[in-house]
C-alpha cells in the first residue's frame, strides 16, 4: 500500500513539475514573427512605392512580389520550425496553444489572400486586393488575444488592440496608396518588435 502510495505521489510531483515548466516555458514563436515582419513588411513597403510612382514596374509585378515574399516566407518557416522543435519548452501548454494560433493565422492569410485574388482576376478590379491589409491585421490580433489569454502577459493583450486598431487605420487609407505604407508601420509594431521582445526573453542557452 505504502509502494502505490509513493508511486501515486511521484505521478503528482511529475504532473506539478510539467506544469510549472510549461508556464515558465518562454514562448519560441519569435523568430518566426521577425522574419514574418520583415519580409512582409519590406513587400509592403514596395507595393507602395510602386503605386505611389517612386518605382515604376509592371502593374503584374505587385501580384508577383508578393507570390515570391510567399515562397521566401514559406522557405524560412520551414527551417526556423526545424531549429525551434529542438529547442526546451517546445511541447509546454503556452508554445502549443500559440504554435497552433499562428498556424491557422497562416492558414486563414494565404486562404483569404487566394480568394481575393480570384475575385479580383474574374472581376477585372483589382482594388478588392486593397481589403487584405485589414483582413492581415484582424487576424494578427486574434492570434495575440489567443496568446494574451494562454499566457497572462498583458504587453500581448495591447499589442492585440494594436493590430485591431491597425486594421482600423488602414482601411481609413484603402483607396490610397498610402495603405501600404501605414501597413508596413503596423506590421513591423505588431510582428518585427514584439518578436525581438521573444527572442530576448529565452535563456541565452536556447538561443
Amino acid at each position: 500500500m505504502s509502494r502505490d502510495n509513493q508511486a501515486i505521489h511521484d505521478d503528482i510531483a511529475y504532473m506539478r513539475n510539467l506544469a510549472q515548466e510549461g508556464r515558465h516555458a518562454p514562448l519560441l514563436a519569435g523568430p518566426i514573427l521577425v522574419t514574418a515582419g520583415v519580409v512582409f513588411g519590406s513587400t509592403s513597403l514596395i507595393q507602395w512605392a510602386i503605386q505611389s510612382g517612386l518605382v515604376r514596374l509592371n502593374p503584374w509585378s505587385q501580384l508577383w512580389i508578393w507570390i515570391i515574399a510567399g515562397a521566401v516566407f514559406a522557405v524560412a518557416l520551414t527551417l526556423l520550425i526545424g531549429r525551434i522543435k529542438g529547442k526546451p519548452g517546445i511541447n509546454s501548454a503556452g508554445n502549443k496553444a500559440v504554435g497552433a494560433a499562428w498556424s491557422a493565422v497562416g492558414y486563414g492569410i494565404f486562404v483569404t489572400w487566394l480568394a481575393l485574388a480570384v475575385l479580383s482576376i474574374k472581376t477585372g478590379n483589382w482594388s478588392w486586393m486593397a481589403v487584405m491589409p485589414t483582413a492581415v491585421l484582424v487576424a494578427y490580433g486574434s492570434a495575440w488575444m489567443i496568446g494574451a489569454a494562454m499566457t497572462k502577459i498583458r504587453w500581448m493583450s495591447f499589442t492585440a488592440l494594436a493590430a485591431y486598431a491597425g486594421a482600423v487605420a488602414v482601411a481609413w487609407f484603402i483607396d490610397s496608396p498610402l495603405i501600404y505604407l501605414v501597413f508596413t508601420v503596423v506590421l513591423l509594431a505588431i510582428a518585427l518588435v514584439p518578436g525581438i521582445i521573444l527572442m530576448r526573453q529565452e535563456p541565452s542557452e536556447v538561443i
